[in-house]
């Protein structure tokens, strides 16, 4: 086709209708169409409405919608008109894509970029949609930028619809005039999603998972409810950064809220770094035009080194199951607005190599009847998206783990931990039908116990962030480990006799336990999964009396500063709100320091001695003076 000088000459001279340019596509060709909201609805209707006229073409999309039926079509004409190749595969639709699985081509999104300008898969024809042409000739992307762009740039030809109702975003993308083939001009509506529902499990997981994420982190976050609701519970941190496949309405808010300032990410500074928006019409006007946005193609994106590079990367991505030594299948499920293989594996590898990054992967404990458990034995018939050692952190509402680094049994032991009380038992049983966790251990308490994140805490003792949470079973080897770091003089003012050995049998009783009528408070300086414990507190319900037997270790550094005293004062509240009465504590005589500290209660204390120990007694219903 012959250019004129003048761009805008060549605009008026490329307008079509849009049944007028979709027929410039011949039979067997491979033909693109713009993804998620980013469609272009009326040239894919008319692709439709011709589509008896075609033959042997092949449809290459990426998170359609199905504002028209194609897939309909595919399905009734026996492919022979069109057929159909979905990368990444959407659930806006999930009954039309799980019948039709046939067409799912699985790839990391980093990657497909390159499956098109290499040519290992030619685009003939890409049907796009941009924003009108500035006054250089140049049209953006908006909302789809993502493999659109490396659609639109190594296709034979390009249609492009020209929309007013689509945002002008900053960033790589922009095409110009002269480089689509046709013009299609017609306004409408973009494609929108409402946000998912609000979801009371969702919002559980995001309380668990909003601990995690520090202040001045850069954030990833997936298309889902439970990244969304990880999202609202985010409203009171600092500094956020983000570089995510997608934006949605709730990241959109973080930075109205001032949460969201790009200011500390690293790379980027200063700006929201997108590949594709999917949200309402709000959302796309406050993208307009606005500077501190930018889309790039997902080989930016999503690329692994690229993520890296940003400080305290987060990914947070949801799972459709997880099996009990860490390997995820995340296939597209009802209630996520997208999922598939998507960018996961690329957030996830490149989060984990980020300087102080994590990547954590969330589910629901159960299907949504309830009837059966997403965490699993073993991964049988579904997809491996993230392997075994790729796996970070999991999250269901019951609790966070940490995966990495950990033998098959402390995984098996932490999946159970998390997995919902009534599964917990077969799936222990299951892991020892295969050998995963040795033939003597037991559950014990934590069989159906639900941790109690109410009671998680952390304070600031010598300039070191001391984290206090109730012990889970993943915490038995670090409890250990923290007693063999006690001096002699105070094993024996724990444990009334000397002691060198603290056998697995011993401690195990410590961190598998019901947080009700028995708990243990463990206090643990550095990263989650991996920290030190430098202080264990611990009660028992002693039934006869309806009182909670108390006591404490805390590690030497930690001594005299106040760390045994918020311990107590936990453990009394925790006590009280189940309805005990009052706690006792056995001690020697000499250990003033014990004996003080109990003092310290608003409550009023009995002490007796018997010549060998001293018993310190109080009820929370009566009160000093």
């Amino acid at each position: 086709m012959t250019k004129s000088i003048y761009w805008a000459d060549n605009y008026i001279e490329k307008l079509r209708a849009a049944d007028e340019a979709i027929r410039i596509i011949r039979p067997g060709q491979r033909v693109f169409i713009g993804s998620a909201c980013g469609e272009p609805q009326i040239l894919v209707q008319a692709l439709a409405d011709n589509a008896h006229m075609l033959n042997g073409v092949e449809i290459v999309r990426m998170m359609s919608h199905e504002s028209a039926p194609l897939t309909e079509i595919a399905n009734k004409t026996y492919e022979a008109n069109l057929s159909i190749r979905h990368i990444y595969l959407g659930s806006a639709r999930s009954e039309s894509f799980k019948n039709n699985l046939r067409f799912v081509t699985p790839m990391n999104m980093s990657e497909v970029p390159s499956l098109f300008k290499s040519r290992k898969l030619p685009i003939d024809v890409a049907l796009i949609q941009v924003a009108p042409p500035d006054d250089f000739g140049w049209m953006s992307l908006g909302v789809s930028v993502d493999v659109t762009m490396a659609a639109a740039s190594s296709a034979g030809k390009v249609i492009a619809q020209v929309n007013p109702c689509m945002p002008r975003i900053m960033g790589h993308s922009f095409i110009h005039v002269n480089d689509v083939d046709l013009i299609v001009e017609h306004e409408e509506d973009l494609l929108t999603i409402a946000p998912p529902p609000r979801s009371e499990l969702a919002t559980w997981i995001g309380r668990h998972i909003s601990r995690l994420i520090e202040d001045g982190s850069t954030l990833q976050l997936g298309l889902d409810a439970n990244s969304q609701a990880t999202a609202q519970a985010l409203s009171d941190k600092n500094d956020l950064g983000f570089h995510s496949q997608y934006i949605t309405n709730d990241i959109m808010k973080l930075y109205a809220m001032g949460v969201i300032t790009n200011r500390k990410k690293g790379l980027n500074d200063g700006k929201l770094v997108a590949s594709a928006a999917v949200g309402t019409k709000e959302l796309y006007e406050f993208l307009h035009d606005n500077p501190a946005i930018e889309f790039h193609p997902t080989d930016y994106v999503n690329d692994p080194f690229v993520i890296s590079r940003h400080n305290r990367m987060v990914s947070l991505n949801v799972a459709k199951v997880v099996d009990l030594t860490g390997q995820v299948s995340a296939e597209a499920v009802a209630q996520t607005l997208f999922a598939g293989v998507s960018g996961i594996p690329d957030f996830v590898r490149g989060a984990r190599r980020s300087p102080g990054g994590k990547s954590i992967l969330m589910l629901r404990s159960t299907s949504v009847d309830g009837k059966k458990s997403r965490i699993i034995p073993r991964m049988s018939d579904d997809a491996v998206v993230v392997s075994r050692g790729d796996v970070h952190y999991v999250a269901t509402e019951y609790g966070v783990v940490n995966l990495f680094g950990k033998s098959l049994q402390e995984r098996v032991i932490a999946m159970i931990s998390i997995a919902h009380p009534k599964f917990r038992d077969e799936l222990f049983e299951a892991a020892k039908e295969m050998r995963l966790v040795g033939p003597e251990r037991t559950l014990g308490e934590a069989a159906k116990a639900v941790y109690p994140v109410n009671l998680e805490d952390t304070v600031e003792i010598d300039g070191q962030t001391i984290t206090i949470r109730p012990a889970k079973p993943v915490d038995e080897r670090r409890i250990q480990e923290h007693y063999y770091t006690l001096n002699k003089d105070d094993v024996f003012l724990r444990f009334f006799h000397e002691k060198t050995s603290f056998e697995r049998w011993e401690v195990e009783g410590k961190s598998q336990i019901d947080y009700k009528k028995d708990l243990t408070l463990i206090g643990i300086i550095g990263e989650s999964g991996f920290g030190r414990v430098v202080g264990v507190s611990e009660y028992l319900l002693l039934l006869e009396s309806n009182m909670a037997e108390v006591a404490f270790t805390v590690s030497k550094e930690f001594q005299g500063k106040g760390l045994g005293k918020i311990f107590l004062r936990k453990m009394a509240a925790a006590a009280r709100e189940q309805g005990i009465s009052g706690l006792v504590a056995y001690t020697a005589a000499h250990n003033q320091a014990m004996i003080r500290l109990f003092k310290t209660l608003p409550y009023k204390t009995h002490t007796t001695f018997d010549g060998e120990a001293v018993t310190l007694s109080c009820k929370f219903d009566e009160l000093k003076e």
